[in-house]
C-alpha cells in the first residue's frame, strides 16, 4: 500500500513538473540575448533563386513600376545556344520560365487596370528564346540517337499511305505473330487505288484556298490598320 500511494503521490506531481519546466523553456526562446533559431522546414541545401516569402518574383522590378518602356536585350538565337552546355541551357530555361512568368503576370495586370503593357516585346522575346533553346535540346538528342541507335525518331517507323491517300508517320510495333499470320495487320491498307488521286488533288487545291483566302484577310487587316492609324504606320516605316 505504501507503494502504490508512492506511486499516486509522483503521479500527481508530474504535470506540474512539466508546466514549469514548459514555462522556463518558453522563457529561454524568447529571451532578447539568445540568437534566433530557425526550425528545420526552412533550411535549404539546394539554392536556386533568392530566398523570398512573398509572390515578388511574380511582380517586376519596383523600379520599373510606372514607366512606359522598359529596356532589353534581344532574344537567345540558336547560333549563341549551340555553344552552351546542357547544364547551362538547363539553368538558363527556369531563368526564361521565371521571367516569362513575371511578364504574364505583368500583361494582365496591365489588362484589369486598361493600362498599356510597359515594353510587351519583352514576352515576345522570352518565347522566342525557349522556342530556340527547346529546337537546341531537340537537336543534341536527335544526334545523340542517330549516334546510338541509327534511327532519328525515338520509335522507328516509316512513312505510309491510307486508303484515302493521306500520308502518315506510322509507328513499329511488336506483336506476339509474324505480320503474314496477323490477321488484324493484314486487314489494314497501306495503299490506295488510282482513282483516289482526283480526291487527293481536290484536297490539295482546298488547302491551298483556305491558305490563300486567310493572306488575304491579313492584308486587308494590315491596311485597315494603316489607314485607322497613319502615324504608326510612318514610325514603322522609318524604322
Amino acid at each position: 500500500m505504501a507503494a502504490a500511494a508512492a506511486v499516486a503521490a509522483l503521479c500527481r506531481r508530474l504535470p506540474g513538473a512539466l508546466r514549469l519546466s514548459g514555462a522556463r523553456l518558453t522563457l529561454n526562446l524568447f529571451h532578447k540575448g539568445l540568437a534566433k533559431v530557425e526550425p528545420l522546414c526552412q533550411l535549404k541545401f539546394l539554392h536556386t533563386t533568392l530566398s523570398r516569402k512573398g509572390l515578388e518574383e511574380f511582380f517586376d522590378d519596383p523600379g520599373n513600376w510606372g514607366e512606359k518602356s522598359v529596356k532589353s536585350g534581344d532574344a537567345w538565337n540558336i547560333k549563341q545556344l549551340r555553344g552552351k552546355s546542357s547544364e547551362d541551357l538547363h539553368k538558363l530555361w527556369y531563368v526564361l520560365l521565371k521571367e516569362k512568368n513575371m511578364l504574364l503576370t505583368l500583361e494582365q495586370e496591365s489588362k484589369r487596370q486598361h493600362r498599356p503593357m510597359p515594353s510587351p516585346e519583352r514576352l515576345d522575346k522570352v518565347k522566342k528564346s525557349m522556342k530556340n533553346i527547346d529546337l537546341v535540346v531537340r537537336e543534341r538528342e536527335i544526334a545523340l540517337r542517330l549516334l546510338q541507335t541509327g534511327h532519328e525518331k525515338p520509335v522507328p517507323g516509316e512513312w505510309r499511305h491510307d486508303f484515302l491517300g493521306r500520308t502518315y508517320w506510322y509507328t513499329y510495333k511488336e506483336w506476339p505473330i509474324p505480320w503474314y499470320l496477323n490477321k488484324k495487320y493484314r486487314k489494314r491498307k497501306f495503299y490506295y487505288l488510282p482513282h483516289v488521286d482526283r480526291f487527293i488533288r481536290l484536297r490539295l487545291e482546298k488547302s491551298l484556298r483556305i491558305r490563300a483566302r486567310r493572306q488575304n484577310l491579313e492584308r486587308k487587316r494590315q491596311k485597315l490598320l494603316q489607314i485607322k492609324f497613319p502615324h504608326l504606320a510612318v514610325k514603322s516605316q522609318g524604322q
